[in-house]
């Protein structure tokens, strides 16, 4: 058995499954009432009836989140990492504040974003003294959850960054040296080398991003909206409700993040392979 059999994996492999998966069957459980915190089990949907009418608001404000946060979060991850590739004093820097932003804790991220681009935070009194804008956006608990989108998209952009700096940085300058032999331009060496390269780095390490931030509950707690509620929000509300008749609906609430997460996650573990292979073979007819 070699190094990179996939056999090695097998024990981390099954650990997680039994702990990840006996979690998931108790709160299933719960959901339908057959753990209850106390007295006998009454199976039912009591739970996901409590909760039905906030999920699919919570659905909806989960995906508002995690969309244009993980757009964001590869689009600027991008460009770190094109950045570091290109080598000298300046990629030695982003690596280095990449390292950074990567080693914040997000809670912490969270309250310096909250104190940045709150109402009367340092941006507000910045703005208002330099360039006399007295009505500052409600960026953080306003209308749209911007502080939090922001928030995931600079750490996650690191993230990224580091990612597809790790997959393409071995080789990448002889395959740019050897595609600008053959008389590529700089357009197409990005474009027919770089990308490509690139693409299933990126792609994955967006698909994590999009996962967590599909699961995060201490940034939209801290720089989100009150209503609606994103699902690990409402969850982690109606788990500390003082009525325990709620453990039910929390539960509800958590099976549905579960579930939203799943039908993001396996549909693109799906598709990469093929994806990368589609690549492959338009980089080899170009």
């Amino acid at each position: 058995m070699t190094a990179r059999s996939p056999r090695g994996a097998l024990p981390g492999v099954v650990v997680v499954t039994v702990v990840a998966g006996a979690g998931m069957v108790a709160v299933l459980a719960t959901s339908f009432g057959l753990m209850p915190l106390y007295g006998d089990p009454e199976p039912g949907l009591h739970g996901w009836r409590s909760a039905a009418p906030d999920l699919l608001a919570g659905i909806g404000e989960s995906l508002l989140i995690a969309v244009p946060a993980t757009s964001l979060a590869a689009a600027a991850g991008l460009g770190l990492a094109m950045l570091m590739l290109r080598g000298g004093r300046g990629a030695v820097a982003v690596r280095v504040a990449c390292l950074v932003v990567l080693s914040v804790p997000h809670l912490v991220g969270a309250t310096s974003v909250a104190l940045l681009l709150g109402d009367g935070g340092l941006a507000a009194r910045v703005s208002a003294g330099a360039l006399g804008i007295e009505a500052w956006p409600p960026l953080v608990g306003g209308p749209w959850p911007v502080a939090t989108v922001l928030e995931l998209a600079w750490k996650e952009s690191a993230f990224v960054a580091l990612v597809v700096l790790a997959s393409v940085a071995p080789g990448h300058a002889g395959r740019m040296q050897v595609a600008a032999a053959l008389g590529a331009g700089l357009r197409h060496r990005v474009t027919r080398v770089l990308l490509p390269t690139a693409g299933p780095a990126l792609a994955a390490s967006s698909l994590v991003t999009l996962v967590y931030a599909v699961g995060n509950y201490e940034i939209a707690w801290i720089l989100g909206r009150a209503a609606p509620e994103p699902l690990p929000v409402l969850a982690f509300r109606l788990f500390g409700s003082i009525e325990l008749a709620d453990r039910p609906a929390a539960a509800a609430a958590a099976v549905t993040g579960a579930a939203l997460a799943l039908l993001l996650t396996v549909p693109a573990l799906v598709a990469l392979p093929r994806v990368r292979a589609l690549v492959t073979r338009a980089q080899e007819v170009s």
